[in-house]
């Protein structure tokens, strides 16, 4: 392939940015345009997330790159989720139960100002910012910018366009309005929508809560997160339905009703927030959705990548890593496929959608579970059986959220599809009451369960699979 190509990344965000630098480091010519300004010279206070959740196949990505030090530099650990019931207690549980896997908070401004910083170092890169795409014209391999400062329109011109401006991709709308070929679409969102908060650090610059968890408020039909910052404070998140229940977001329009609704609900954490009602009116109301689309690539001159190509719901903290997986497995197919950009980009898109539908999947599975099926005993049983397979046998069990979270090495659906009857298998075995879990359980009992719930898995797993087949 000749390095002298240009390729055009549309986005400049966490997925835009990494895909620039590595292939920047493989030799081609990269420009990359994006509508926003440099986030590095002006605050971009948008109501997004501020930080994210890091984990296993991101830091993928990092390593690739040569970057994984930099990046862990930027990293608070979370070894799991302290849950705060309505009385004010709290519980700690653990992701893992190997003591080194845990998941990361990172603040989304400075990734991907680090990543726009490495991707600059190489002189094969130029990214301009405040260039609003308006239309990509993929027959020609061309796309229409608007240049914010002069309102001059700008096309340019390119051998490879790549996609990475997020889910309202203007080049995914330009596939389905250009009409050219058969092109596949659905949006679906969630009636919960999602409020940012804050919960700011002490005078003294001190966390006010525990530092090193995923905070999560569940509420069955709503919930309240809290991420950490490296500035002491946390990041909250609400996500409350827009007009069902007796709270939602369209009735809390008031000071009283908020303060209400906080004080009958998350008593613990309203004490955190003084700043709660100023926020609260100041910061927008989001949805949430996911996005599926095919094909994600046209003839050899266009493809789609990270949000572009698949949006997902932020409730298995794979939305940032999936999309820098994304840059992983095209780098995979660029050694492995010796072809023209259409067989990359066919090769690359046919084989990742399967694992980008399953982790989308995956992730409105978690937003029930963390929502309302933390609080339940039966939930907490299984959770705990987890941890204690994982801690004594930890090259041979896995629960679902280990193999999604922390086996990079295996695709999302091959997670997902173990992790589910994995999931199946326990939940079965304790609501028949087939296991006895005792706390001071032996090695020697714990590996009979285990071995009863891999013979249980291992028989839903091919129920299952001749299920697909039918």
């Amino acid at each position: 392939m000749a390095k002298q190509q240009n390729i055009l990344i549309i986005g400049a965000g966490l997925c835009g940015s990494l895909l620039a630098l590595r292939l920047a480091q493989r030799g081609f010519k990269v420009s990359v345009y994006e509508q926003r300004p440099d986030l590095r010279k002006v605050d971009l206070n948008s109501g997004r997330s501020i930080n994210m959740a890091f984990s296993n196949r991101g830091n993928k990505a990092m390593k690739l790159v040569g970057i994984e030090d930099k990046v862990k530099a930027l990293c608070i650990p979370m070894n799991g989720r302290m849950l705060h019931d309505i009385d004010g207690n709290t519980f700690f549980a653990p992701y893992s139960g190997r003591e080194h896997e845990h998941i990361n908070s990172i603040s989304r401004q400075k990734l991907t100002a680090l990543l726009l910083d490495e991707a600059e170092k190489h002189e094969n890169v130029n990214i301009f910012f405040n260039r609003k795409c308006k239309f990509v014209d993929f027959e020609k391999t061309t796309a229409l910018f608007q240049d914010y400062e002069n309102k001059n329109e700008i096309i340019k011109e390119a051998n490879v366009i790549i996609a990475t401006d997020g889910a309202g991709s203007v080049m995914r709308q330009s596939y389905y309005l250009g009409r050219k070929f058969l092109f596949n679409f659905s949006q679906e969102y969630l009636n919960h929508g999602y409020k940012e908060l804050s919960i700011l650090p002490t005078k003294t610059g001190e966390f006010k809560a525990f530092k090193n968890a995923l905070h999560i408020w569940a509420r069955e039909s709503f919930m309240l997160i809290a991420l950490p910052n490296l500035d002491g404070s946390f990041t909250v998140t609400l996500f409350l339905s827009y007009d069902e229940g007796p709270y939602n977001f369209n009735n809390l329009t008031k000071k009283d009703r908020i303060l209400e609704f906080f004080s009958t609900y998350f008593k613990d954490a309203l004490e955190l927030m003084p700043n709660l009602v100023d926020e609260f009116f100041m910061n927008p109301t989001s949805p949430l959705g996911t996005v599926k689309c095919s094909p994600w690539n046209y003839k050899g001159n266009t493809l789609l990548m990270g949000d572009a190509a698949h949006a997902i719901v932020p409730f298995y903290g794979q939305g940032m890593n999936a999309a820098f997986e994304d840059v992983v497995e095209l780098d995979k197919v660029l050694d492995t496929v010796d072809g023209d950009w259409e067989t990359i980009f066919k090769t690359f898109a046919t084989s990742r959608k399967i694992d980008t539908d399953a982790i989308a999947d995956l992730a409105i599975d978690n937003f029930h579970e963390m929502k309302g099926h933390v609080n339940q005993k039966l939930f907490r049983d299984k959770r705990n059986l987890e941890m204690a397979l994982e801690k004594q046998f930890p090259n041979e069990y896995s629960s679902k959220y280990s193999l999604v979270t922390f086996n990079e090495h295996i695709g999302y659906r091959e997670a997902m599809l173990r992790g589910r009857a994995q999931d199946k298998a326990i939940l079965n075995l304790l609501s028949d009451n087939d296991l006895l879990v005792e706390p001071d359980m032996t090695k020697d009992d714990l590996k009979i369960i285990l071995d009863r719930v891999i013979k249980e898995t291992e028989a839903i797993l091919v129920q299952d699979s001749v299920k697909r087949l039918k």
